[in-house]
Formats: structure tokens, C-alpha cells, sequence
């Protein structure tokens, strides 16, 4: 890991540059041909996709409905009992976002207001390879299910047999969750998307994903269906100080790391003389050593740390600097004293406060929501939450003396911007209510 010490703020803006990886036109060029191949193919291009970037031959796309409740019953009783408190919390501080419209009378007889409906059809993409995540089943549906969603359908990839993950089924049985389409990548996508004869297309996709899933969200929504949010590989800035215990910040590192080999994590040290800096960042690095060893996936942490870096600052002000110029997907706080920085944060996906909130409790069971812009797009999306399973409807009603007080700015507008049938909407009423 790299260490970098106080710099100008072009310096700190070119060091946090993401990669341009996800972008390449590559990536872009196979995206392109694999959804159109699934636009025009259909349920048999998606099978013969799978067989040739999964290895796995599928009779049917869609799971069938009889296997899920027998293969959930493989979930153990104390990884059912987590998942229980994790939709609980869920579901209680999303519930909590439901939105309360009131009609306000602009001006008398001119009411306005808006209504909050369900989207319809909802795509929920969930990854699997290396590690099939449950977890984003429970973020996703739980919000779906609470706004209303008349249709939701998964995909998520299919283990090496054909078979899905008996804990992703157990959440969708929990959750009353039937359509489940056995693929992934790209094509599961194009699926979505566009509708195979298994399933009917969605009208918006969400989940996390690789940058083949990313890139073809970012394709189908040039095409109209509309998704949750641009994202790339997961990332977590840890900032610390001499009030954070070493292995915290390490575990910390490390959590994010394990995501995939292009994870990045990077570490923030607040202290005032650069020598003592660097001796809580060797610190650090040496609870990293000592806990990656036990990882089952530590091939993919080495990975990720080798794209993570360190910064060494002196004030609180280069922090937030740091911090909202980064726009981190998750920020740890791991500080006795965060609530000054805490105040001035404007671009983070997720904040985790003191010096015991670890990612991992947003990532499972805290209550808050794990799918969050990445890649810097924090500067202008926030996470997946209630609002984003649902749409607003604004309504007006004028009555005669309403319109006829609002008619002169309405007439005198319209002319302006030439658009004469505009001002006569509204003057053929007037003359109506004259009796002309």
C-alpha cells in the first residue's frame, strides 16, 4: 500500500481518480453484441450464453417454483435466525421512508399535490461467483415489497449443477419472491431488460454487479429502461486517527478488499507530524498482514490491496477535502471525535460513525441499504432506498376563480415563448366563465 502525505488539491484530485477500466470500449463492444444477441434470441441465446461463459446447461431460464421451497430448507437455523434480524431492520428504517404528500394551495382555488406509486416491474439482479450475496436480495426486495411493486423477477447466476444458492432461495421464499431466472452477467441483463418467454421485461433494474453487468445497465437504460444507479467495483475510505485501534481500521481494510480483485480501500490518517502518521499506517499494515492470512478469499484481498493507497494529512480540513472530492461508496468515521468532519460531508454513499460501526453492520443488518453509488457518482446519486422502487404523480386542480386570477401570468408567458395555443387553453375558459 502506498503512502502519500499532505498535497495540493490538483495532487488529491488526480490521486483519487478511479481507473477507467469499466469503460473500456472492450467491454463496451461485448456488452453491446451480447444483449443484442439476447434482444433478438430470446430465453435459447440466454441458455447458450450461460453454457458458454458458465459452463452450466440449463433446461429451462426460469428456476422452477417447486425447488425453492425444498432447496431453502438447507439454510441452517442460525443463518435463518440472522437473516430474520437483518429483514427486520430492513424493513423497519425503509418502512420509515414512506412518503407523506399534503395538497398545498398555491394561491387561492390553485391546489397542487403529487402521489407516490409502486414502479410495476422491477429487475433485481444478484451477484453470485466467489460469493452469491443473499445479503442484496434482502436490501432489494424488502424495499420492492414495502413500495408496492405489483412484479418482481431475479436473476442471478446458477452454481456449476444449474442450481441457485439455497440462502438466495430462502430469502426469496421469505420474501414471496417466485420468478428467479438462472443466469448472470450481461445477458441476465438483456433478460430483464427486454423479456425472454419466461419472464416479461422490467421496467427498472437494480443490484450491484461486474463491469460487464454495469456496463449493460448502462446500456439498456440508454434504451429506456431505467435503472438504479451508474456503479463500478466497491470501495470504502477508512480515516483514523491515534484514537482508532489498529486491528479496527485493519478489519476495516480488509472487509472491503474481499469484495473482488478490483475493490479499493483507502486509508486516511489525521495527525499532525508526518512521522507519526506513518507509524500508525505501518500499524495498520501489520494487523492486515496478520488477518489476511486467514481469509478464504485471500487471493482477491491481495488483489485489491495492491489498487489501495494511504494519505497522511494534518488538519480535519483536508480530511473533508479528501473525503468529498474521493465520494466514497462507504466512509468510516473509525474516530473517538468524528462529529466535526461528520457535518461537512457531502458526497458518501454510506457513513459509518465511531469507532464501532463497521461496514459490515450497513453491509448486512444495521438497517440501511448496501447498494450505493460507486466510482465518485456519490457526488450526485445517493443509495437504493424506498423512493427508488417508486415514482411521483403531481396533480393540480384549479377552480373558475383560480384560473381566472392565474390567467394573466399564464397568457402573458405563453405569448412570450410564441406558443399561442398555450395562451389559448386558457382564454377559450375565460370567455366560458364570461358566457362569451
Amino acid at each position: 500500500m502506498n503512502v502519500y502525505y499532505s498535497m495540493k488539491k490538483e495532487d488529491v484530485r488526480t490521486l483519487l481518480a478511479r481507473s477507467d477500466e469499466i469503460e473500456s470500449e472492450e467491454v463496451s463492444t461485448a456488452v453491446r453484441e451480447i444483449l443484442e444477441q439476447v434482444r433478438t434470441g430470446g430465453e435459447e441465446v440466454v441458455k447458450e450464453l450461460t453454457r458458454t461463459f458458465d459452463g452450466v446447461v440449463l433446461s429451462s431460464l426460469l428456476y422452477d417454483r417447486e425447488r425453492i421451497g425444498n432447496e431453502a430448507r438447507q439454510v441452517p437455523a442460525a443463518l435463518a435466525s440472522a437473516i430474520a434480524t437483518a429483514a427486520r431492520n430492513i424493513e423497519t428504517f425503509h418502512a420509515s421512508q414512506r412518503p407523506m404528500h399534503e395538497k398545498v394551495e398555491v394561491q387561492p382555488g390553485v391546489t397542487c399535490w403529487q402521489k407516490s406509486v409502486p414502479i410495476e416491474r422491477v429487475g433485481l439482479y444478484i451477484p453470485g461467483g466467489t460469493a452469491p450475496l443473499f445479503s442484496t436480495l434482502l436490501m432489494l426486495a424488502i424495499p420492492a415489497k414495502l413500495a408496492g411493486c405489483s412484479s418482481i423477477t431475479i436473476a442471478t447466476p446458477p452454481r456449476a449443477d444449474g442450481s441457485v444458492d439455497p440462502t438466495i432461495l430462502y430469502c426469496a421464499q421469505l420474501l414471496g419472491i417466485e420468478d428467479i431466472l438462472t443466469c448472470g452477467g450481461a445477458q441476465a441483463i438483456g433478460a430483464l431488460a427486454y423479456g425472454t418467454e419466461s419472464n416479461t421485461p422490467v421496467d427498472k433494474i437494480y443490484g450491484p454487479g461486474n463491469r460487464y453487468v454495469t456496463e449493460a445497465k448502462q446500456q439498456v437504460n440508454a434504451s429506456g429502461v431505467a435503472i438504479d444507479m451508474p456503479a463500478g467495483p466497491s470501495e470504502v475510505m477508512v480515516v483514523v486517527d491515534t484514537s482508532t485501534p489498529a486491528q479496527f481500521a485493519a478489519a476495516d481494510i480488509l472487509s472491503q478488499c474481499e469484495h473482488g480483485r478490483d475493490s479499493q480501500a483507502v486509508l486516511v490518517v489525521l495527525d499532525k507530524t508526518a512521522q507519526a502518521g506513518e507509524a500508525i499506517v505501518q500499524e495498520i499494515l501489520d494487523y492486515v498482514n496478520t488477518q489476511i492470512a486467514t481469509l478464504s478469499h485471500r487471493s482477491l484481498a491481495e488483489s485489491s490491496l495492491s489498487r489501495s493507497y494511504a494519505v497522511i494529512v494534518e488538519s480535519e480540513g483536508e480530511v473533508v477535502d479528501i473525503i468529498n472530492e474521493y465520494a466514497p461508496e462507504h466512509l468510516i468515521l473509525a474516530l473517538q471525535e468524528y462529529h466535526t468532519i461528520e457535518k461537512q460531508v457531502v458526497n458518501a454513499g454510506s457513513v459509518f460513525l465511531g469507532l464501532y460501526s463497521p461496514e459490515s453492520a450497513g453491509d448486512y443488518a444495521s438497517g440501511t441499504n448496501h447498494t450505493l453509488p460507486t466510482s465518485g457518482y456519490a457526488r450526485a446519486y445517493g443509495g437504493v432506498n424506498l423512493s427508488s422502487f417508486m415514482k411521483t404523480i403531481t396533480y393540480q386542480h384549479l377552480s373558475p376563480q383560480g384560473l381566472t386570477e392565474l390567467s394573466q401570468a399564464i397568457i402573458t408567458m405563453a405569448e412570450a415563448e410564441t406558443l399561442q395555443a398555450h395562451a389559448r387553453a386558457v382564454s377559450i375558459r375565460l370567455d366560458a366563465l364570461k358566457g362569451v
